[in-house]
């Protein structure tokens, strides 16, 4: 024990619990992956232009809307099991995201559901995430922005045994409607909003559809037979094979690429400012 050197120990943040019985949990999961890089400068440009005039919309506010679009129109790609030979397939798109918050001193990414974001707008998409990351979480111990939880069951749930926490993700992956009522169908993972990677995040998840989002690089690009330089998004996209097959999930990723590299939404939103 001579040869240890200086050190310190500190103590775990509970919240870190869920994380470790997520990855857990995501071994139940089937994923498949895609890894795919989208050029995002023509919405960049039209954003840029919004905020001059409404400042109340984000790149990442506006990906959401991307999202949710595509998940409207092919609701098989968030489905979620049900038995043997059954699947459900919600209407509603409710979106998990990761929003970074400070607990005893540690930057912690807490959960936070936007529910129905395919019957929101960009901008009520940004105010919701604005709520978010002003929300008072001291006393509430559960580690959940949001709605209310429970808070004793919440507490109860760290202070659980490792084996009975595996059995409550049983439950919430086994069960559609609990799954969706408590963490929604659809989770957002975005690192590009802390520091810029060149290359792609390949996140862990229990959701049936789930979104790594990258950093944004500039790199050459072909436009026109002409090599210029653009903007390009890394985005993994993972989907639960047991419920969608190869061919249909290609074709709802087909469709979010066309919507992201078209500035879906913004066009729109700038007409609109103009003839007020």
């Amino acid at each position: 024990m001579n040869h240890l050197g200086q050190y310190h120990i500190e103590n775990f943040p509970a919240s870190r619990l869920a994380t470790i019985d997520i990855g857990a949990a995501s071994k139940m999961k089937h994923h498949i992956k895609a890894l795919i890089e989208l050029d995002v400068t023509e919405a960049r440009k039209m954003i840029r232009e919004k905020k001059k005039q409404n400042p109340n919309i984000s790149f990442n506010s506006w990906i959401i809307k991307c999202i949710s679009k595509t998940v409207e129109e092919y609701k098989d790609i968030h489905s979620i099991r049900k038995g043997k030979r059954k699947k459900v397939l919600f209407d509603d798109v409710d979106i998990s995201i990761m929003i970074e918050r400070e607990i005893q001193g540690e930057k912690v990414p807490l959960p936070y559901v936007i529910r129905k974001t395919n019957e929101k707008s960009i901008s009520e998409i940004f105010e919701e995430i604005k709520a978010g990351q002003s929300q008072s979480i001291k006393g509430e111990g559960n580690y959940v922005l949001g709605e209310k939880k429970n808070g004793y069951m919440m507490k109860l749930y760290y202070f659980m045994p490792d084996f009975v926490r595996k059995i409550v993700w049983r439950k919430i992956i086994g069960s559609p409607f609990f799954t969706k009522q408590n963490m929604g169908t659809v989770i957002i993972t975005s690192v590009g909003m802390v520091g810029k990677i060149n290359g792609w995040i390949i996140p862990t998840s229990v959701h049936p559809l789930s979104f790594g989002i990258g950093s944004i690089i500039k790199k050459p690009g072909v436009i026109d037979d002409k090599i210029v330089v653009r903007d390009y998004l890394y985005m993994t996209v993972s989907v639960d094979h047991d419920v969608i097959d190869g061919a249909p999930a290609v074709r709802a990723l087909s469709r979010l690429t066309k919507l992201i590299e078209s500035g879906f939404g913004l066009s729109s939103m700038l007409d609109h400012m103009e003839n007020q």
